[in-house]
């Protein structure tokens, strides 16, 4: 059986050049890849279109880009707890394309599966349809959208094994597994790595078909986006 596994980020982000388009799973600051973030910022890489459900917070997560100016275009549904992506969006500095999340996640899901575009009713009439194609099924209009089309996926497992079969937990399953196989190299980083065959088969969520380098990453940090608390009665 094939290993895909690699021994430090580094070897992981290899290749990796200015300007790329990156696909970046995580639900708000639940199951976003921390290790290979910060090696990208420690990278300094430039002019990086960024895809992803939201834009981490000001120090943590895509925050630490958007905090060296990496990233040039950001392409998300939700960027509410960044208040360096809102003055970069408002000043001109950072071009931002906002995207129901549904659409999001199928844009994903059809380059993991070889889907060029489909047809969505999300957005009709908005400004998300301004430029695009529509069309009427059955009474109903609908826009196309288009797969994406990146250089790299970059998703983060609870556990994985060398052959890079994935194991996704709690939220951390919303993005990260439509985002395995849908760029051109996926990247794995995992809470704990096994050797192949220890896995049950039944439990995989990603097969390692879909990935190209995996990794155990360390010192995760799992910070809470936002914490709401009540007094005692």
């Amino acid at each position: 059986m094939i290993s895909k596994k690699v021994n430090t980020v580094q070897e992981a982000i290899s290749g990796m050049h200015d300007g790329m388009t990156l696909l970046l799973g995580g639900f708000g600051l639940c199951g976003i890849p921390e290790n290979t973030i910060a090696a990208l910022a420690k990278g300094g890489y430039k002019e990086l279109t960024c895809v992803s459900n939201n834009a981490g917070v000001d120090d943590f997560g895509l925050g630490l880009l958007l905090q060296k100016k990496q990233i040039k275009k950001m392409i998300s549904s939700y960027v509410g707890e960044n208040h360096e992506f809102e003055r970069q969006m408002l000043s001109g500095e950072l071009e931002v394309e906002l995207i129901p999340q549904g659409t999001l996640a199928e844009r994903c899901r059809a380059a993991q599966v070889g889907i060029p575009a489909f047809y969505t009713p999300a957005g009709y009439g908005t400004e998300v349809a301004q430029g695009k194609e529509t069309r009427e099924f059955n009474g109903k209009m609908y826009v196309l959208e288009q797969a994406f089309e990146a250089d790299f996926a970059i998703v983060k497992a609870w556990k994985g094994d060398t052959a890079g079969n994935l194991i996704f937990k709690g939220t951390a399953r919303n993005f990260n597994p439509v985002m395995a196989g849908a760029a051109k190299v996926t990247i794995a980083e995992v809470e704990e790595l096994v050797e192949a065959g220890t896995l049950d088969p039944n439990q995989i969520h990603i097969p390692g078909i879909f990935v190209q380098r995996i990794f155990q990453g360390e010192k995760y940090e799992k910070r809470i986006e936002q914490l709401t608390v009540r007094m005692r009665e």
